[in-house]
């Protein structure tokens, strides 16, 4: 509810409010500054000594006579009475004099307190003059207080100074994001007409005031003469009372201030040379008012869940990445001139498509007799043994494969443990156990699809008898990849009478996250993140102060690298940049969010292993359009759009060369493509007999490349390769 309009001919300000002061760049300079000139030199929370006595506050003679305690008075011991005297003079006497000194002593001790009353207001006084009087050249200190949404420069201006456009006080009347190449300018307004542009010397304190004077221009009790030509950006469509934005703008810029003392207090004990410019916020309320603070545990509290919600974002944001990491990995993979001769392929014992779960799975444990009598955790205890027994014969068949194949990366172990048996067969198989069949396990990592049709051929002569299960699903183009885009082949064989499992995978996808793919697929499998293209769905739901909170806490997670000394190596702060665009999209912020694509954009396209065609700056382009358009500027986004049209035409172009090549090799058997002429059926099986004529230059590839980068495999096997057989849909075994 609303406070009721106070009746006056003056403006009326609502007593609540917030002080902010900051470092801006004064526009006659640049920032930042050379090195080792100003750019530590000044906190805006600087001390300053109290000034001595004889210079705030005199102490005159008639002053401290006031304040000088007389000395006690001395009483006499009382004369011998007589029993008839019940009362005495000199009793009374002595007690008046005491009295009188009592009145004395309060009256120095009221002058006392009264004249350090006085100096401790002079030397405040003398603190707010003097507080910005050695603020190096090039800086300009201003203060916002949202209560009257007033802006004055509390700093003198330098030698360079224009002071025929600099801006003394200004009541806001609007505030938007300046376009520029750096995120640090505001654009004001002030009711006047007046423009301005600050540049903050900290990307933060433009984000902070930004926020704070958007929440100050949308409360119904700042400024109520004049609050219809106030214009919020989004806070207003909220339609919050009064009350309700005042309790956020104070949560939140306490938020904004309890992360900044972290930001300083850790680069002061990282001993940082670029401790910077920082603002302050104090926080003004009325007494009057039966309001208390927020406490500082609290805020630590509150800060504490933002800080989780924005690791859950990032984490999401940084897993859909790898995910477009491995899909266009496995496109060009698909490039590869043997890849339809494996695409035609099918495993042994292979499901298919099942998904993660998987109650009919065929292949499975042995069923002993005594596990009927056993509890699930024996059980699992017994086939952990039955694993480490097998598994020093696995290890010697790791070593066999790649002594032979020569391969990137070979790894046994470790053996899965009773818990995470249990956590997988109830999840996965409803409970069976004898369904895991990763207890004993081990991964191969092969060059490219080449050396994994040669590891198949090997291990098809060399231990053939004792592979239960080939699985390939995930490898062919008309299946699903696993969660979150992982692609591989999966081994299992049997080694004393307990099946063990060899996972193959192709050094293109494994170079993406290396041992940690894992936790990638762990993760994108609790999280569904298949159900979702794009990152900035996460974001769907959250209200407007969370929103700003978590730019808050994106903020502090970048805080060592502003935008404007981002690498195009520092791939972490990347990600936090990538997923604060999110936020600003989402938030209204579309100049920032449109700013830090560019520069984004930039760094990727002079990255040595990116450049302007890969598949992540086309991404960025794509939401570089979708802010365009949010902008009103159609005409470049038009462009983009054209762009990458352009790009998705190239990508087409790139396959059907791909397939122009392995036609090469066709042509080479002219009676091959003469027979497949003569088929008087073409037409009406074009799509199957397109597939055949690639499963055959597929094959004639696969030859070529197994003669000459695999020619032991005539000597260490049969002589048969893969493809020796007529079937054009080959089982691998």
């Amino acid at each position: 509810m609303e406070q009721p309009e106070q009746k006056t001919d003056s403006k009326q300000y609502s007593s609540y409010g917030t002080v902010l002061e900051a470092a801006f760049v004064d526009p006659a300079y640049t920032w930042p500054p050379p090195e080792g000139e100003g750019k530590n030199a000044i906190e805006l929370q600087a001390s300053v000594n109290l000034l001595d006595d004889s210079v705030s506050v005199q102490t005159t003679d008639s002053q401290r006579e006031r304040m000088t305690i007389p000395p006690k008075p001395v009483a006499q011991p009382p004369p011998k009475k007589k029993f008839w005297q019940c009362c005495s003079k000199a009793n009374d006497e002595d007690m008046l004099e005491m009295h009188q000194w009592e009145l004395q002593k309060k009256a120095a001790l009221d002058a006392r307190k009264d004249h350090y009353d006085l100096k401790m207001e002079r030397a405040k006084e003398v603190r707010r003059r003097n507080r910005y009087n050695r603020v190096p050249e090039g800086i300009l200190i201003y203060q916002l207080n949202t209560a009257n949404q007033t802006l004055t420069l509390m700093s003198q201006p330098h030698s360079q100074t224009d002071t025929t456009t600099l801006v003394e006080e200004m009541v806001i009347a609007s505030a938007r994001p300046a376009n520029g190449k750096t995120r640090r300018g505001m654009l004001l307004r002030g009711s006047d007409g007046t423009t301005v542009t600050l540049v903050a010397c900290e990307q933060r304190t433009a984000i902070a005031w930004m926020e704070a004077i958007d929440m100050m221009l949308a409360n119904k009790r700042r400024l109520r003469k004049t609050a219809n030509t106030n214009e919020s950006r989004e806070w207003r469509k909220n339609n919050l009372s009064g009350e309700e934005l005042d309790q956020i703008e104070g949560q939140y810029l306490n938020l904004a201030s309890y992360s900044n003392k972290l930001i300083r207090a850790d680069k002061k004990s990282k001993k940082s040379e670029a401790s910077g410019i920082y603002y302050s916020i104090e926080v003004s309320k009325d007494p009057a008012e039966a309001f208390e603070q927020e406490a500082l545990e609290s805020i630590a509290k509150r800060r504490a869940v933002i800080k989780d919600s924005w690791d859950f974002y990032r984490m999401i944001c940084s897993l859909l990445r790898d995910r477009r990491k491995y899909e266009e990995v496995y496109r060009k993979m698909q490039l590869d001139p043997v890849f339809p001769y494996l695409n035609s392929m099918t495993g042994l014992n292979d499901p298919g498509e099942t998904g993660y779960v998987n109650h009919d799975k065929a292949l499975e444990q042995k069923d002993l007799q005594k596990y009927s009598r056993m509890t699930r955790k024996e059980v699992a205890e017994d086939l952990i043994r039955h694993a480490n027994a097998a598994l020093p014969s696995l290890v010697e068949i790791c070593k066999a494969l790649a002594g032979s194949l020569g391969m990137e990366e070979v790894g046994v172990g470790p053996i899965k443990e009773m818990p995470a048996a249990l956590r997988k067969a109830e999840k996965k198989y409803d409970g069976d156990l004898l369904k895991v069949t990763d207890y004993c396990r081990a991964l191969v990592v092969v060059k490219d699809f080449p050396s994994l049709l040669a590891l198949l051929e090997l291990a098809r002569d060399s231990f053939g008898p004792l592979i239960r299960r080939v699985k390939l699903s995930s490898l062919k183009s008309d299946c699903n990849a696993k969660t979150g885009g992982y692609r591989d082949c999966i081994i299992n064989i049997e080694l004393k009478e307990h099946i063990c499992e060899i996972q193959v995978h192709l050094w293109p996808m494994w170079l993406i996250c290396g041992v940690d793919g894992f936790r990638h697929y762990r993760h994108c499998l609790e999280y569904n993140t298949d159900s979702f293209e794009n990152a900035y769905d996460a974001l769907e739901g959250l209200d407007r102060k969370t929103m700003a909170e978590l730019i808050v806490m994106a903020e502090e997670a970048v805080a060592e690298t502003p935008l404007d000394d981002l690498e195009w190596f520092q791939e972490k702060f990347i990600l936090d940049y990538f997923a604060e665009i999110g936020l600003f999209m989402k938030h209204g912020l579309h100049v920032w969010a449109e700013i830090t694509l560019r520069h984004l954009i930039r760094l990727r396209t002079g990255a040595p292993d990116i450049g302007p065609e890969h598949h992540e700056t086309m991404l960025l382009y794509g939401y570089l359009e979708q802010v365009l358009r949010s902008m009103g500027q159609n005409d470049e986004a038009e462009v983009i759009r054209k762009k990458l049209k352009a790009y998705d035409k190239m990508l087409k172009d790139e396959k059907e060369e791909a397939q122009k090549s392995m036609w090469g090799t066709l042509v080479a058997a002219p009676m091959e493509a003469y027979d497949m002429i003569l088929d008087p059926n073409r037409k009406e099986r074009e799509e199957e007999e397109k597939m055949r004529r690639e499963v055959k230059a597929s094959k004639r590839a696969w030859r070529g490349i197994r003669k000459e980068r695999f020619a032991f495999l005539d000597v260490s096997g049969s002589g048969n390769d893969l493809s020796s057989s007529r079937d054009e849909k080959k089982t691998a075994y």
